[in-house]
């Protein structure tokens, strides 16, 4: 469990495992900065609250009003602005597993719009046991953030294609990991693809 001891402790108590994770990773980005939008992206968002107000409800119990309001998709990036006192704009996406350059495509758009720097942050948990068949893409509980300013040192391109092709070698990481190690081997360029679309990452400086 990430440490949080910038934030005090009711605070660190309202969060989940999966805000922890969002908090620690992005928080050393964001601070001593001015405010800066967010682009917070996850698939499967709060799986672990959500798993805990079925079980109320299968065994016919009162929901929690604090469990039901910190499970929806966007209540991270509600924390986020309240507990960092952010009056720059958030945004919350529900993605496929190219949420990556969707979120990076987002905050290009606040780029264009102006602003002059955007915190991405991806984030997933580890689902409850029942969950795994159908969650397959999360071997772990991980959080990235990108924190992106202008400029021509990277493009991403969505192709035409859709799918990869046979010579590219399968992906075995979630996709912002993957991002990652391409960026500590500094590899020249890279594609990702899911069953829709196909995305080129290319270093262009």
């Amino acid at each position: 469990m990430p440490s949080l001891d910038f934030l005090p402790p009711l605070q660190r108590r309202r969060l989940s495992p999966l805000a922890r994770g969002v908090f620690a990773c992005a928080w050393p980005m964001a601070e001593g900065r001015p405010g800066m939008p967010l682009v917070y992206a996850s698939r499967h968002g709060e799986t672990t609250r959500n798993f805990g107000l079925l079980q109320s409800l299968a065994a016919d119990e009162p929901l929690s009003p604090t469990a039901f309001g910190l499970s929806v998709h966007n209540a991270i990036a509600a924390q986020w602005s309240i507990i960092r006192r952010e009056t720059a704009e958030s945004v919350a996406l529900s993605v496929e597993d190219d949420g990556l350059e969707h979120a990076i495509a987002e905050a290009a758009m606040l780029l264009a719009h102006g602003h002059e720097d955007v915190l991405v942050v991806l984030a997933e948990e580890l689902p409850p046991a029942p969950y795994a068949p159908w969650t397959r893409d999360v071997p772990c509980t991980y959080a990235v953030a990108l924190h992106l300013r202008p400029g021509a040192d990277w493009t991403l391109n969505l192709d035409p294609q859709q799918a990869a092709p046979a010579a590219d070698a399968p992906q075995v990481w979630p996709n912002p990991l993957n991002l990652l190690r391409h960026l500590l081997l500094r590899t020249h360029a890279w594609r990702h693809a899911n069953h829709a679309r196909q995305w080129t990452w290319t270093r262009t400086a």
